[in-house]
C-alpha cells in the first residue's frame, strides 16, 4: 500500500515543501526518509513540521541562494575525461556519474555523484551536456568532454566534432563520387561547344565566297 509522507523540501516530480504525497513504501524507506527529504505523514510529524515551517523555509532559502551563487560559477564548466575508444568512437567501457563528479573535483568543483543527473552511462566520445542538481530548486548544465587525448579534448571543447573512421570513409567515397560526376558533366557540356567552334570558320569562308 502507498505511504503518505510530508515533504521537507522540493522533490522533482513529487511536490513542494510541505506537500503531503503518496509514495511507494520502498521509495520512502530507501530514499526520502533516510535522506531527510520527508517524514511519515502522521499527526505528530505534521504538527512538528508546521511548528518548524518558517525555520525550514529560511534554511531552504539560504541553501538555495548559496547554490545559485555556486551555479553561476559553474555555468561554463567543462570537465575532461580521457578514455580509450574504438575507431567508431565507442568507449572501451563507460563514463558514470561518479566519474563526472571526480572529474569536477579535479577541476576544483566539489559535487556529489548523486547530484549528477545521468540517465545512463556515457559510452561514446564527444562533448556531453550534463545537468547537475546543486539544490532541489537549482540545477546547472556542465559539459563532460570525453576524449582520447588532451588535444582531442581541446578540439571538442572548442566545438569540434569527431567523425568515426567508418563514417569518414563513407563521406570521402561520397565526395569522390560527387567530384567524378561533376567532371563528367563538365566534359559532356564542353563537347558541343567545341563542335560549334569548329563550324564557325567554315561559315566565315562561305560568307567570303559570297562576297566575291
Amino acid at each position: 500500500m502507498p505511504m503518505n509522507v510530508i515533504l521537507l523540501e522540493r522533490v522533482p516530480k513529487l511536490g513542494q515543501m510541505g506537500d503531503v504525497v503518496k509514495v511507494k513504501p520502498g521509495y520512502a524507506r530507501n530514499f526520502l526518509l533516510p535522506q531527510k527529504k520527508a517524514l511519515r505523514a502522521i499527526k505528530d510529524n505534521i504538527t512538528y513540521f508546521e511548528s518548524q515551517r518558517k525555520t525550514l523555509e529560511a534554511q531552504n532559502l539560504e541553501r538555495r541562494q548559496e547554490a545559485e551563487a555556486v551555479g553561476a560559477k559553474m555555468s561554463d564548466l567543462k570537465v575532461i575525461l580521457i578514455r580509450q575508444a574504438s575507431e567508431a568512437l565507442q568507449l572501451y567501457g563507460s563514463v558514470s556519474s561518479r566519474d563526472i563528479a571526480d572529474a569536477a573535483a579535479a577541476a576544483g568543483v566539489k559535487i556529489e555523484r548523486g547530484q549528477v543527473e545521468l540517465d545512463k552511462p556515457i559510452k561514446n566520445l564527444g562533448a556531453h551536456k550534463i545537468k547537475v542538481h546543486l539544490h532541489p530548486e537549482v540545477a546547472v548544465d556542465i559539459t563532460a568532454v570525453v576524449a582520447r587525448s588532451p588535444d582531442e579534448a581541446e578540439f571538442l571543447a572548442k566545438g569540434g566534432t569527431l567523425v568515426a573512421e567508418t563514417e569518414r570513409a563513407q563521406l570521402e567515397a561520397a565526395e569522390a563520387a560527387r567530384r567524378a560526376a561533376e567532371q563528367a558533366t563538365a566534359l559532356f557540356e564542353a563537347k558541343p561547344a567545341e563542335g560549334e567552334a569548329a563550324e564557325a570558320p567554315a561559315a566565315t569562308a562561305e560568307e567570303a565566297s559570297d562576297k566575291k
